[in-house]
C-alpha cells in the first residue's frame, strides 16, 4: 500500500487534473478529496454510489444560559472573536466563536457552557471504489481535525500494492499538515508564475517536517519558460525531482467541462501526465494496475 498526496501551494493550478488522472491510470479503489473547502474530485467520479452522510462535529461552541446570565457584559468584553452579541439578551454567535473558552473563564455567575453542533457533512461512497470526502456548512471552514477524519474513512486495510490517492487541500496551513500525516508520497503541482514558485518553496518547507518522499511537477510550463526553469533549479537545489511538464492545454479544460479524466484524450498533456505517472511509480518501485497499459 502506497499511500500518495497532490498538494498545491495555491488553487487552480491542476492539482485535481492531476490527481484524477492518476486515478484513471492506477485504477485506485480508494480515494480521498482532503481539499473541503471546494472538493469537487467527485465530478469525475460517475458511477459512485449513493452516499453515506455523517455529521462533523468539530469544536465545541460557546452556549449562554440567560437563566443565570447577570447581564454584566465581561462574556462580550473579552471576547477578542467578537462573537457574542447583545440583544434582549447576551448570546453566542456560532459561526463567530472558536471555542477558545474565555468567555466561560470570566462569567461570575457560570452561565457559559459549551455544547458540539455540527460543522460538516463527511460524506462517503462505498461500493467498489471508496471515496471520502467532506462538506463544511456555511460559515464553517476547512480545518485539520475535517481532514483527519476524511482520511479516517478510506480505512486502510489493503493489499500490499494499492495506491491511496488523496487529493489536498491548497496552501500550507493546519488542513495541508493534517494531509500530510500519514502518507508515503506527496507530488506537488506548480505553476512557472512568481507567485507559483512562491508558493511552492513555502509547501516544499512544510513537507520536509514530515517522513515523506516529495517530488514536484510543473503545470502549464509553457505559460513562462524563464518561471519554469527557476522552479526546476530549485527542485535540484533541494534535490527533489521534478518529474515533468505539462504544457498548457485546452483539451484539460475541455475534459473538466464534461467531467472527463484527461487521460482519456489523446493531446500534449494527456501525453506529460503519463510520463509524469511512470517516473512516479519508478521511484515507488511498484506497478499498479493499467500502469503498463499507456
Amino acid at each position: 500500500m502506497t499511500r500518495l498526496l497532490i498538494l498545491s501551494g495555491k488553487g487552480g493550478t491542476g492539482k485535481t487534473t492531476v490527481a484524477g488522472a492518476f486515478i484513471a491510470l492506477s485504477q485506485a479503489k480508494r480515494i480521498a478529496d482532503c481539499d473541503v473547502e471546494s472538493a469537487n474530485l467527485h465530478l469525475l467520479l460517475p458511477g459512485l454510489s449513493a452516499p453515506i452522510y455523517r455529521d462533523y462535529y468539530g469544536i465545541a461552541k460557546a452556549v449562554i444560559d440567560s437563566s443565570k446570565c447577570i447581564g454584566c457584559g465581561k462574556c462580550a468584553d473579552n471576547c477578542r472573536f467578537d462573537a457574542i452579541i447583545v440583544k434582549d439578551d447576551y448570546i453566542v454567535d456560532t459561526l463567530s466563536c472558536e471555542g477558545c473558552g474565555v468567555c466561560a473563564l470570566v462569567c461570575p455567575n457560570e452561565a457559559v457552557t459549551f455544547a458540539m453542533m455540527p460543522q460538516a457533512k463527511l460524506i462517503l461512497y462505498k461500493d467498489e471504489i471508496i471515496f471520502s470526502m467532506a462538506e463544511p456548512h456555511i460559515g464553517s471552514g476547512a480545518s485539520g481535525l475535517l481532514v483527519t477524519e476524511v482520511k479516517k474513512q478510506l480505512d486502510y486495510a489493503l493489499e500490499s500494492k494499492e495506491l491511496v490517492i488523496i487529493d489536498g487541500s491548497p496552501g500550507i496551513g493546519c488542513p495541508v499538515k493534517a494531509s500530510l500525516v500519514g502518507v508515503d508520497f506527496v507530488l506537488i503541482v506548480s505553476e512557472p508564475s512568481l507567485s507559483g514558485f512562491s508558493d511552492l518553496k513555502r509547501i516544499v518547507v512544510a513537507a520536509l517536517g514530515f517522513n515523506v518522499i516529495i517530488a514536484v511537477c510543473i503545470n502549464k510550463y509553457n505559460i513562462n519558460l524563464d518561471n519554469t526553469r527557476t522552479i526546476e533549479e530549485y527542485c535540484t537545489k533541494m534535490n527533489i525531482p521534478c518529474l515533468g511538464r505539462i504544457p498548457d492545454d485546452n483539451q484539460v479544460r475541455t475534459a473538466n467541462d464534461i467531467g472527463h479524466f484527461i487521460t482519456d484524450y489523446d493531446c500534449p498533456a494527456s501525453e506529460a501526465i503519463k510520463k509524469i505517472y511512470q517516473k512516479m511509480i519508478k521511484i515507488l518501485g511498484v506497478n499498479y494496475e493499467n500502469s503498463d497499459s499507456m
